[in-house]
């Protein structure tokens, strides 16, 4: 008795010698979110500017200056983060022929990718800054 194999079997055991990751939409999803996180984190010294008083006992305590500064990086870091995954995700080429769950997996990837790029961009202008500054 003779076996045969179905197309669907052969094309299951076939894998494909071209890397998943999409570097491209990776590289401008980071560069979305550093630009986005460099903006806002502007806008913050903006109006961590108008809690600030010249004159003593009028503007916000320590404490409150502290805390909102510290919930406002939490919320450029979200905003961020979430701008540069989305655009990761929608840039990247479309994958044929994968199950829903591993495209799932492969966009989350690619997000964690672009935020992990991201924050190392982010950190190399910040660090560029301060060490400059010191000399």
């Amino acid at each position: 008795m003779a076996t045969t194999l179905s197309a669907t079997d052969t094309n299951a055991s076939i894998e494909s010698s071209s890397s998943a990751v999409s570097w491209g939409p990776i590289v401008a999803g980071a560069f979305a979110a550093s630009t986005l996180t460099l903006i806002l984190m502007l806008l913050g010294s903006g109006l961590g500017l108008t809690m600030v008083s010249p004159w003593s006992n009028e503007g916000a305590s320590v404490t409150i200056f502290a805390v909102s500064t510290a919930i406002w990086l939490v919320v450029i870091q979200w905003l961020s983060s979430a701008a540069g995954g989305y655009l990761t995700g929608r840039l990247r080429t479309k994958w044929v022929g994968i199950h829903t769950d591993e495209t799932f997996f492969r966009d989350t990837a690619h997000g964690f990718m672009a935020w992990a790029l991201a924050t190392l961009l982010v950190v190399l202008v910040l660090g560029s800054a301060l060490v400059s500054r010191g000399r």
